[in-house]
């Protein structure tokens, strides 16, 4: 098999699959955006070390290592740009639970996940048209389909943006409403979303058997640099334990959602760039859960207690 004609397949998907696809993920983002609450945002300002250490390890270091990783590895030029899109989107709606089973500091998770959210309406064209630019191969990609940074920001906007916007206002202003139907709702997404990649997959089943063994191992050693990159990130700056969970699962868990409509509304389905998407929005549930059992065997190290005023040395 020549690994080189991954860059002339295209994955089949109707308009009206791609705006099926499209609904999906601003559904998801709804459910996620229901969970949270303005004082997740504020938490920042108070405590600002943890998250903005996270967010510079997802936004800045994540994408450069990606970079670097394209040019050791010389893969089609399909797959390279589709890891870097990947790097390029914010934390995925899973990672505040596999926080939750690994003992991270949720509250961190939860903050990461909401201002990254709204920082990826920026950060992700930025970077993906920055790195996908400094590799030629990736470059020529870029060319042939014109890709508008500016164009890219509008679709992530009204994909993230405006769902993160309505379910903090609901979650604001209707606290009940909100408490009702954040689960069943958040359930629904989710199913509603996975049957539509699953139907994706079928249509296109041989080309994703022909290629997916291309993109595993690819997979593989990108998720696990990510994982690794938000860990050490935490560990340098003398985080506390939970918190260096949380931002590792942070970085390592990506909207690989997002990435699945970028694929198909500004590169046709390219075939590396999707199969390599879709297979990452499978394994970080895998390397996720794995990650969290294992932070999860290891206890958290005692904090240290607060002297106690009149307390006798």
């Amino acid at each position: 098999m020549d690994i080189a004609a991954i860059d002339q397949v295209r994955l089949n998907f109707s308009p009206q699959g791609l705006l099926v696809i499209n609904a999906a993920i601003g559904l998801m983002m709804l459910g996620v955006a229901l969970e949270m609450k303005f004082a997740d945002f504020r938490r920042i300002l108070v405590a600002p070390k943890a998250p903005l250490i996270g967010l510079m390890a997802q936004f800045v270091l994540l994408p450069a290592f990606t970079f670097a990783l394209t040019l050791i590895m010389q893969l089609p030029p399909s797959i390279s740009l589709g890891m870097i899109l990947v790097a390029a989107c914010p934390g995925g709606n899973l990672s505040n639970i596999i926080t939750y089973l690994a003992r991270g500091n949720c509250a961190i998770s939860v903050s990461m996940t909401a201002v990254s959210t709204v920082a990826a309406i920026v950060m992700t064209p930025l970077n993906l048209s920055l790195w996908g630019s400094l590799n030629p191969d990736t470059a020529s990609i870029l060319r042939e389909v014109s890709l508008s940074p500016l164009d890219v920001f509008v679709t992530v906007f009204v994909i993230l943006g405006i769902p993160l916007i309505v379910g903090l206002l609901i979650s604001r202003s209707f606290p009940a409403l909100a408490d009702r139907i954040r689960r069943p709702f958040k359930i629904f997404s989710l199913i509603f979303f996975i049957g539509i990649v699953a139907a994706a997959l079928a249509v296109n089943w041989q080309h994703f058997l022909n290629y997916v063994g291309l993109v595993l191992f690819a997979v593989l050693i990108h998720n696990g640099m990510a994982l690794n990159i938000g860990y050490w990130s935490g560990r340098l700056f003398r985080l506390a334990e939970a918190d260096v969970r949380a931002v590792s699962i942070e970085v390592g868990i990506q909207n690989s959602g997002l990435g699945l409509v970028l694929v198909f509304n500004f590169f046709g389905g390219l075939g590396g760039m999707a199969i390599l998407v879709a297979w990452w929005g499978i394994w970080h549930i895998i390397s996720g859960l794995t990650a969290a059992y294992l932070f999860s065997r290891r206890p958290l190290p005692a904090e240290p207690r607060p002297a106690v005023e009149g307390a006798a040395p």
